[in-house]
């Protein structure tokens, strides 16, 4: 991992902070949380004592009402609840008890509250219910205002056809005494919040009452007393919330509650040691989803510095888009667009830069074949001028009259010359315009030809040539007949000049396929080689010696050149052992 790239700061960042956080729930918690736990519970305590208080002296509730507010009270709380007076006098008994019937029709309470501490499992698994037949056997105890009466504290209990709970046998106890009767209501705690501190309220009511000067007098005022009290026998941390209320009669009554605080020291220390062991294998794991975190974000942003590298390169070759549903995808996508656009940019100003590139040396040649051009036309029309000039000149001094119709004669073959050469420069000049449209129609070569043999026939005679014209499966052909005519004349002229005197010129028309094949070949001297590509040029000879009276105008075969490419026809020109010929090619 390169300690200067973005995977490895963000990869510190994230450990630092994950870190930082860890710490600072570990500081919190071990500074703050048992004060802050403690005064969640007393609060929450509070609260509802002051609406249980509110609805204890609205609604005037009798002694079974209240029994049953004071039992959910504490099931909700996990606390102990006791009614008394200033004076410590009980109001409300035990919530959790045994209302039973004896013989006589007197109803007696047995207390639950010490007796579920010690034998709750016992006493669940009896399942006493109302008219069921229990014997119980216990004392009233006297305790200064505490207790109250017709309220048994048992030792034991023994219900008919069970075994017994507690310490019941024959002869009972010291001082003890015996009840039976019939079970009329049984009121028990859940043994989820079962625990051994039932006896913590008594014990807290024996240590507050009778009540100090300064706890009176705050109570009076209807002052709510919070205390932190510890159980002298077991050190157990309790909270003792005294609540005042005044009820109808003017009488005050305290709602005295113990909550125990033990728990929430014991949940801070063990919660201690659950962050040291917490904080061993989460730093470990910290590191591993900080590494993880960091390259997962990372990871499209090396993507997209990589592709911005090659962009800068000017390499905008393809590449997949990262394929995420976020900004980074989206920027993904926009970079792929872009180089994608780019890529065909660049593409077509490299194919326009070559496309100038061949314009121009196009031009250039264009040029310097107009620049040929010219001087080939004006050196080919100066010889004519020059000589129809001189005749003229020679007309003027007054030659004899026997010269006069040689001088006439030859300054008119010049100026026929002149006629044809400046006809063919227009011929090509319209050729290479760009603006000729063709008159396609279906005709025969062979027939064509013929006409233009016919109509040359007197130089053929001059040099005592033979034209032979041998069709062999002809196809008709698509072109425009006026043009091919001039394409035959100026091969057949071309045949003429170079053929020699005597021999035959050998016409061939073949067809094959769709394709049909023309080639035109003399007998006389071959073309060199490296000229055969040159011939199709402007006033080219490949006879530089021959004089213009064995030449044409050097156009013919450039003439011939730009109507087969306007027809997109192929064509070639070869030596054979005994002279040329030239191939074309007509349709395929």
């Amino acid at each position: 991992m390169n300690k200067r790239g973005v995977t490895f700061k963000l990869f510190i960042m994230t450990v630092a902070f994950f870190l930082c956080f860890y710490g600072m729930v570990i500081l919190c918690q071990l500074l703050f949380f048992e004060n802050f736990y403690q005064q969640q519970k007393i609060g929450r305590v509070e609260s509802r004592l002051q609406s249980f208080g509110q609805s204890y002296v609205r609604e005037a509730w009798g002694s079974g009402r209240v029994s049953r507010e004071a039992a959910r009270f504490m099931l909700q709380n996990k606390n102990q609840l006791a009614i008394v007076t200033l004076d410590g006098k009980v109001k409300l008994d035990d919530p959790f008890h045994i209302s039973f019937r004896k013989a006589d029709g007197k109803i007696v309470k047995v207390s639950l509250s010490l007796f579920i501490g010690q034998y709750g499992d016992e006493l669940r698994a009896a399942r006493i219910q109302p008219g069921d037949t229990i014997t119980v056997e216990g004392e009233i105890l006297e305790s200064g205002g505490i207790s109250s009466a017709n309220v048994i504290f048992p030792v034991a209990i023994q219900k008919s056809g069970y075994k017994n709970i507690g310490a019941l046998d024959e002869t009972g106890i010291e001082s003890g005494m015996k009840w039976t009767g019939t079970v009329t209501e049984i009121v028990m705690p859940d043994l989820k919040t079962l625990s051994g501190r039932q006896g913590l309220l008594f014990s807290a009511l024996e240590e507050w009452f009778p009540l100090s000067q300064v706890h009176l007098e705050k109570l009076k005022k209807f002052e709510v007393l919070e205390e932190e009290w510890t159980e002298p026998w077991t050190g157990v941390r309790n909270a003792i919330i005294v609540h005042p209320v005044r009820q109808n009669t003017g009488e005050i009554d305290l709602l005295f509650t113990v909550t125990s605080l033990q728990e929430i020291s014991e949940t801070n220390e063990a919660l201690r040691w659950f962050y040291l062991y917490l904080g061993i294998g989460g730093f470990a794991l910290i590191l591993i989803l900080s590494l993880f975190y960091s390259r997962m974000v990372t990871r499209p942003l090396i993507a997209l510095n990589n592709t911005a590298k090659r962009m800068a390169k000017l390499d905008f070759t393809a590449h997949t888009p990262i394929r995420q549903n976020d900004e980074l995808g989206s920027l993904s996508y926009s970079m792929y667009t872009l180089s994608q656009s780019l890529d065909s940019a660049l593409r077509e100003l490299q194919e326009a830069n070559q496309q100038l590139v061949e314009d121009m040396e196009q031009k250039q040649k264009m040029e310097a074949v107009q620049q040929d051009f010219f001087a080939n036309a004006s050196h080919e029309l100066k010889t004519p001028l020059s000589i129809i000039k001189g005749f003229a000149e020679g007309l003027q001094d007054g030659v004899s009259a026997g010269k006069q119709d040689h001088y006439i004669k030859v300054i008119v073959e010049e100026a026929d010359k002149m006629e044809r050469l400046v006809k063919d420069m227009l011929d090509l000049a319209k050729l290479e315009s760009g603006t000729l449209k063709l008159r396609k129609t279906t005709f025969i070569l062979s027939e064509l030809v013929e006409e233009v043999v016919d109509k040359l026939f007197h130089l053929l005679k001059e040099k005592r040539l033979e034209a032979v014209i041998i069709p062999a499966n002809e196809l008709p052909i698509h072109a425009d007949a006026g043009w091919m005519e001039q394409v035959m004349i100026n091969f057949v002229v071309n045949a003429i000049r170079h053929a020699e005197e005597g021999s035959s010129i050998t016409i061939r028309i073949e067809g094959t396929g769709e394709i049909n094949t023309f080639s035109i070949e003399n007998k006389g001297e071959t073309i060199p080689e490296d000229q055969l590509d040159q011939i199709w040029d402007r006033f080219y000879r490949a006879e530089l010696s021959r004089s213009r009276q064995t030449g044409g105008t050097g156009l013919g075969l450039s003439i011939v050149k730009r109507i087969l490419d306007l027809h997109e026809f192929r064509y070639q020109a070869e030596n054979t052992r005994n002279g040329v010929r030239f191939v074309v090619i007509f349709g395929g």
